[in-house]
């Protein structure tokens, strides 16, 4: 195509009447239409996965420091029943070591029906428990300000060869560890969403460029340069990324709060006290608001930056081919 058939189709465009989206107050690129409609759904579906994982991460990592700061605060000494050595004494004599101890503040005992009852998750109730060797806790208050020390704690206990000091420092690696991996999966998989959001408004873009081609060449033939009708483009795409993220990102707040009040109507049980131990009692604070806002506000500009980053390619080579011609 040369620049006089270019120029021809233009005035031919031009003489024609101009399309609805060109009508006084009416917009360039209609946001009414069933591809629009369409495209606010797949934000909203992505932004809905992204804010789910964003808040379930931030449920993750709270529950997790919660307990890191509980367990730091508590250490646990356990007595196990041996042959020829009264348990009661040894439990009694470890309780008075560790009362002893510089930095513990409390040294509490367990009874013997309370420590069997920490096995009714496992072994179920209303087992006569009392022919096992179940071992005895003791459990340890730590100062706020400093802990003791662990190894004088040890040697301190060695006059009761049956105990066993645990300072919680495997288990709380191994928390750190998962709480990490969790979220940084949801990291992963929140990129992922916006890389697909990206993917779905490129194609939707060169969709409307394509229906609306005859008002693209009406404004090139009156003027308009290529930032102006990519503006035009972008101002409304980022309407319908805004829509359709904070559609997705309510919708996640709501599935957050009824997983909350189903929780919290749930009788007890270890299913329920493991989902809790996991994500709290889904009270999301503000950094979850903050989060879903974060991701509604992320899809709404991303979606404007595709949409103009590709309306610009897009003019830009259909002028080097006119150019060519």
């Amino acid at each position: 195509m040369d620049a006089a058939s270019a120029k021809a189709r233009g005035e031919r465009a031009a003489s024609e009447p101009l399309p609805a989206a060109l009508g006084r107050n009416a917009p360039l690129v209609p946001v009414d239409s069933a591809e629009s409609r369409a495209l606010v759904g797949v934000i909203a579906i992505l932004a809905f996965l992204a804010a789910l994982c964003a808040c379930a991460a931030e449920l993750v990592g709270a529950a997790s420091a919660q307990w890191q700061s509980s367990v730091e605060r508590e250490m646990t000494i356990q007595v196990r029943p041996v042959s020829q050595r009264d348990l009661e004494a040894d439990v009694t004599r470890v309780a008075e070591l560790a009362r002893a101890a510089p930095g513990v503040a409390e040294a509490r005992a367990m009874g013997k029906h309370e420590a069997e009852r920490l096995l009714e998750p496992w072994l179920g109730s209303g087992l006569d428990l009392g022919d096992l060797p179940v071992p005895r806790l003791v459990i340890l208050k730590l100062d706020a300000g400093h802990g003791p020390d662990s190894d004088e704690l040890r040697r301190r206990l060695a006059e009761v060869p049956s105990a066993t000091l645990d300072d919680h420092g495997l288990w709380l690696a191994r928390l750190s560890t998962m709480a990490r991996a969790v979220v940084g999966a949801a990291v992963a998989i929140v990129i992922l969403v916006f890389v697909a959001t990206g993917l779905a408004v490129a194609f939707a873009t060169r969709g409307a460029i394509a229906g609306n081609r005859e008002v693209v060449d009406v404004l090139h033939f009156v003027g308009a340069d290529d930032a102006f009708i990519a503006r035009e483009f972008q101002r409304r795409f980022f309407r319908l990324g805004l829509k359709g993220g904070l559609a997705g990102g309510g919708l996640a707040l709501l599935l957050i709060t009824l997983c909350g009040f189903l929780l919290s109507a749930w009788r007890g049980g270890a299913t329920r006290d493991q989902i809790e131990a996991l994500f709290g009692a889904f009270a999301v604070g503000w950094q979850g608001y903050a989060s879903v806002v974060a991701v509604a506000l992320t899809a709404s500009f991303m979606t404007g930056a595709v949409t103009r980053i590709t309306v610009l390619r897009i003019l830009r080579r259909l002028s080097g081919r006119l150019a060519r011609s």
